[in-house]
């Protein structure tokens, strides 16, 4: 038995950080500036009382408005989020009650940032071949804008919010007919604290981070807010992403050039063209699509996903490589293949 990605839709909040309004807080830093560093020019943004599950369900409600697949038909509900609504219970239980998933479906939540829509579409896989599901639906949704301090000028320059849903099932029924091929993985949970919010878990549920600044009064960390070590990240990802490419491309018995397109983790445009250099991936072959949606974490790889559906640079027999890298520290590489 196979699994196919057979649909997908995403959702963006309306609200926007845009370049201009992170220059007006921080006149240092010019809009031009910004996008010639990231390759960003605004970010979505979520309200006060929106939440990741909320822009989930937006996502979901607008699969099942545009496929085939109705919430009947779904019978296992995946959702990757690093913001769910509580401590307990498990936020994908919310949302099978919310979208009227069937009460005989499973649901479950895991939380994973920037490589975990890979590793979504390989449980989706596990548990189709395992003959648990037939149709899964797989949420990714992130409110990184939440976490990040007011004067945070850095990550607020990258990151946006957002959510996508996919369907994955046994048969090829949907606009996409992705068959989803091998993986490969890699941890180095030693580099944990390189992205990191560190209070409000139970480790440091109680404790309040204080500002830290540098000599000249600029803020550095404050521990209640995400923190990222930016020159940590770009060093793993540039170092793995390469070695782990080669390696799904062996598990999957296929050579680079036989690779029609490659969707990487919309982290920013250096990193990405940094990566894809290393990996001497051709510029026609790399889809970008990150201007205006910022890093959406989990949810960078769908929406780039879809756009390149609907831009018409998915085609039948087309061999995708996926590869989403970052936080954990994590990466995983997947193929689809285009019936």
């Amino acid at each position: 038995m196979d699994a196919y990605v057979n649909f997908i839709e995403y959702f963006l909040p309306p609200t926007r950080l845009t370049n201009e309004m992170i220059n007006h807080e921080h006149p240092e830093w010019s809009a031009d500036k910004i996008s010639s560093k990231t390759g960003i020019y605004s970010r979505p943004i979520s309200g006060k009382n929106e939440f990741a599950s909320d822009m989930g369900i937006k996502a979901a409600e607008k699969l099942f408005d545009r496929s085939i697949i109705k919430p009947d038909n779904i019978d296992f509900l995946l959702y990757c989020t690093q913001s769910p609504d509580f401590f307990l219970p498990t936020t994908a239980c919310i949302l099978q009650n919310r979208l009227n998933l069937p009460n005989y479906s499973g649901a479950l939540d895991y939380n994973l940032g920037c490589s975990g829509y890979v590793y979504g579409l390989s449980l989706a896989k596990g548990l189709i071949m395992g003959q648990q599901s037939d149709n899964m639906l797989l949420i990714t949704s992130e409110t990184y804008s939440k976490f990040i301090h007011p004067s945070d000028k850095g990550n607020k320059t990258l990151f946006g919010d957002g959510s996508a849903a996919t369907v994955v099932s046994s048969k090829p029924i949907g606009d996409l007919k992705a068959k989803i091929r091998d993986f490969a993985f890699y941890t180095d949970g030693g580099g944990f604290d390189r992205l990191i919010v560190k209070n409000g878990g139970i480790k440091y549920r109680y404790d309040q981070g204080k500002d830290e600044v540098d000599e000249n009064g600029s803020f550095l960390k404050n521990d209640s807010y995400l923190f990222m070590d930016g020159k940590a990240i770009f060093e793993f990802s540039n170092m793995i992403v390469p070695s782990l490419l080669d390696r799904a491309l062996m598990k999957n018995n296929i050579k680079k050039s036989e690779i029609d397109l490659f969707i990487f983790h919309q982290a920013n445009f250096f990193m990405m063209n940094t990566i894809r250099k290393r990996c001497e991936i051709p510029e026609e072959k790399f889809f970008i699509f990150i201007k205006n949606c910022g890093n959406t974490v989990s949810s960078t790889i769908p929406i780039a996903l879809k756009e390149a559906f609907n831009q018409g640079r998915i085609m039948p027999g087309m061999k995708i490589v996926l590869a989403g890298f970052g936080v954990g520290l994590s990466a995983a590489v997947g193929v689809l293949e285009i019936c």
